[in-house]
């Protein structure tokens, strides 16, 4: 057997070339290959360096972070007033509940978090005592937030703020998953009753907007109601926001089944599988991985989404941040409004997208290109 013959200098157990390697060795291939990429790279430092060193002063060189008032703000400094989100971040954080109350909130907040632990993680410590937890979570989410048994009574109109927000947005996410997954497996099912209602809704809702539903939820669903009723708006929202996010679920997990190579399931009649083994050990699993991208893709939109509850009156942190921006003391300040409220969505959604990863990662099987 012959030994394998290298050119000079190319020898996998000798080190790389001086200039075939390090810092400059990148810049040189990645930024200054061709007189095109050079002017580009010198383009765009000279953008960057226009943008962003203005942007750091405005954002925190010359911010001012306590004041009392805009005009105080003008007067420490000539970036952007930062005391106001401090002086309001209780209203952002909790809308109107009340301030002696909040210690429910966050409570509730940290036993959401001990919940999700053995859902999210699957080397949790006693994970399946945990679980158990997961499964009585809401009830005492519910006991918490709205009161009863015990504690002091909160009407669901004070809720408000990033509290609003994940409490529309959690419960939206848990619900419409097992719903969608449900109406999947209904629009493919050899029964033409169960086929034709889980269509049909399906397309309903996905022919009609967000915006839509909301509306319905807020004005029109108690005409369909015994006279007398009285239905909760921020229930009458979840609903809604539940049943719009199981539709696009539903298409979701019904594109991963389609992906199933129909041996699959002929597999598991040759085990002597029922259809409610065979879809929940062998077809089910497959799907949903198949789906995470377009599964979570729709749970960052509907997170996103539930900031369409401020057209029907409910303050969520850009309905907090628009109804504080009308006090003659801090008027003015909107930059400083959104830019705090989009930070706390993209922390939000891209520890979602960040999860997604972790989760394709660990679950890939030689299938992911």
């Amino acid at each position: 057997m012959s030994e394998q013959q290298y050119a000079p200098g190319t020898h996998p157990d000798l080190k790389p070339p001086i200039g075939q390697s390090g810092i400059l060795f990148w810049l040189k291939k990645n930024l200054f290959s061709s007189p095109f990429n050079v002017l580009l790279t010198l383009v765009t430092l000279y953008v960057l360096w226009i943008i962003i060193p203005p942007t750091l002063n405005w954002a925190f060189f010359d911010a001012v972070f306590y004041a009392d008032s805009r005009a105080d703000c003008r007067e420490l400094g000539g970036g952007a007033c930062w005391a106001f989100i401090d002086k309001r971040i209780g209203q952002f954080t909790y809308g109107f509940y009340p301030v002696e109350e909040r210690w429910r909130v966050i409570l509730c907040f940290v036993l959401f978090l001990v919940a999700m632990l053995p859902i999210l993680w699957d080397k949790t410590p006693a994970r399946r005592k945990m679980l158990w937890f997961s499964l009585a979570f809401p009830v005492i989410g519910y006991w918490l937030l709205v009161g009863g048994f015990g504690l002091e009574p909160v009407e669901t109109t004070k809720f408000g703020g990033f509290m609003l927000t994940l409490v529309i947005g959690v419960t939206g996410i848990a619900c419409s998953m097992p719903i969608g997954i449900a109406l999947a497996l209904g629009r493919q099912s050899d029964m033409p009753i169960i086929r034709w209602l889980s269509t049909c809704f399906i397309e309903f809702i996905r022919g009609v907007p967000l915006i839509t539903l909301l509306f319905v939820a807020s004005t029109m669903l108690n005409y369909f109601l015994p006279p007398g009723t009285t239905f909760d708006l921020i229930l009458r929202v979840l609903i809604m926001v539940t049943l719009f996010s199981s539709a696009y679920i539903a298409e979701v997990v019904r594109g991963g089944l389609q992906a199933i190579p129909k041996g699959q399931g002929e597999a598991a009649d040759a085990l002597g599988l029922n259809y409610g083994k065979s879809m929940r050990f062998i077809i089910l699993p497959q799907a949903l991985k198949i789906s995470i991208p377009g599964i979570v893709n729709t749970f960052i939109g509907l997170f996103k989404d539930t900031t369409l509850v401020v057209i029907i009156g409910l303050l969520d942190p850009l309905g907090i941040g628009r109804a504080s921006l009308s006090d003659i003391k801090w008027a003015g300040l909107a930059a400083e409004v959104y830019i705090f409220v989009a930070l706390f969505f993209f922390i939000c959604c891209f520890s979602m997208s960040r999860y997604s990863i972790y989760l394709e990662n660990k679950l890939h099987t030689g299938h992911k290109r």
